[in-house]
């Protein structure tokens, strides 16, 4: 008897269950019809290309930095330059996730892996061990490219237009620079 009720009440958890994934689903295509509907009368604004080439940008940084923190992680010998690497990986991450849901939000496809010059860094990184390795890893991901990216998110926030694009811009900012100042310390 006992086992009756519990299999009668698995089985109601498991149709209320489905009835509100049936209900998600539709929720979920509708309002994708509508979305592409609207997409094709051109009521949602599009991003203009400057504002498009500076999401795309602050995506290629981060995921630039992610990927050399990562070996970075793996491969350095100094403790602070491991902790450094650990601080890209958090930071870098969290804000590639925010530009993410900005780009999908905007219609935006983001690159998705590190760049040729990166790559050639990657590999370059890999062959070098022990304190070559660290020094070569915070000149060039720790201060090179934060420098280049504080630049670049300095002059393209001058000039994005989309409100959502120049916030992310603005949050990024103040982060880069404290990368590069922390890079600036550890390579003292």
């Amino acid at each position: 008897m006992q086992k009756s009720k519990t299999l009668k009440g698995l089985l109601a958890v498991s149709v209320a269950a489905a009835m509100f994934s049936a209900v998600g689903v539709q929720a979920q295509t509708t309002s994708a019809a509508q979305s592409s509907t609207v997409g094709q009368t051109g009521s949602i604004a599009k991003l203009d290309s400057g504002d498009e080439k500076a999401l795309k940008d602050m995506a290629q940084a981060n995921i630039n930095e992610i990927a050399a923190a990562k070996i970075a992680l793996s491969k350095a010998q100094s403790s602070e330059v491991k902790a450094f690497a650990q601080q890209m990986v958090n930071d870098h991450g969290g804000a590639l996730t925010k530009v993410q849901a900005v780009a999908q939000q905007k219609g935006v496809t983001l690159p998705t892996e590190p760049d040729a010059m990166h790559k050639t860094m990657a590999a370059n990184l890999e062959k070098q061990s022990g304190d070559a390795f660290d020094k070569m890893y915070m000149e060039n991901a720790g201060t090179k490219d934060h420098q280049m990216v504080l630049s670049k998110l300095q002059s393209d926030a001058k000039m994005i237009k989309d409100p959502d694009v120049k916030a992310l811009a603005d949050a990024h900012t103040p982060v880069v620079e404290q990368h590069l100042k922390s890079a600036q310390q550890i390579n003292k």
